[in-house]
């Protein structure tokens, strides 16, 4: 049972780079923020570090806590035409944000949930931990969800954001 376990780690390890890099045919990852959105966006690493950067402090399942660099996510959707602000409201409300990652993992977000209006907790896409980038199990992209008790949202290898309504 522990071989099949390990095997299987092994093969996740080298399966999941390869599966990134024929996702971007070969070129530099990117994030894809798509749906509801004003202006679809492809944006690489070099896109992100031209953009504003947080730092944002992470404690993981086991206890272990890690400083990650990234973009808010909020300037993300932002830059991409989703409603925020002063139009999120009545209809908009209804509103999300689907993450989805390279492994099929898949989380959410209502718009809510992520704009400055409604909280002040910011959610970062970060693509540097400890100032190096992320590794291939992890990155290249990560959702980091600061203060939440589980930290299954904070999710790796992000290759879309996908904004919806949820009456659809």
């Amino acid at each position: 049972m522990h071989f099949r376990r390990s095997f299987l780690l092994i093969l996740l390890a080298w399966a999941v780079p390869i599966l990134i890099f024929c996702q971007t045919g070969g070129r530099d990852p990117f994030v894809k923020i798509s749906g509801e959105v004003s202006k679809p966006l492809t944006l690489y690493k070099e896109d992100l570090a031209k953009m504003k950067q947080v730092p944002v402090a992470f404690t993981d399942r086991n206890g272990k806590s890690r400083q990650f660099t990234g973009t808010p996510v909020l300037d993300i959707l932002a830059q991409a035409g989703v409603t925020l602000g002063k139009d999120l409201r009545g209809e908009n409300l209804t509103k999300y944000m689907m993450v989805k990652c390279a492994d099929g993992y898949e989380v959410l977000f209502s718009l809510a949930e992520l704009d400055s209006s409604f909280t002040d907790r910011k959610i970062v896409l970060v693509f540097q931990s400890e100032g190096k980038p992320l590794s291939a199990t992890e990155g290249p992209f990560r959702v980091v969800v600061p203060g939440e008790k589980k930290p299954a949202r904070s999710c790796m290898q992000v290759t879309e954001l996908v904004i919806r309504y949820a009456k659809e």
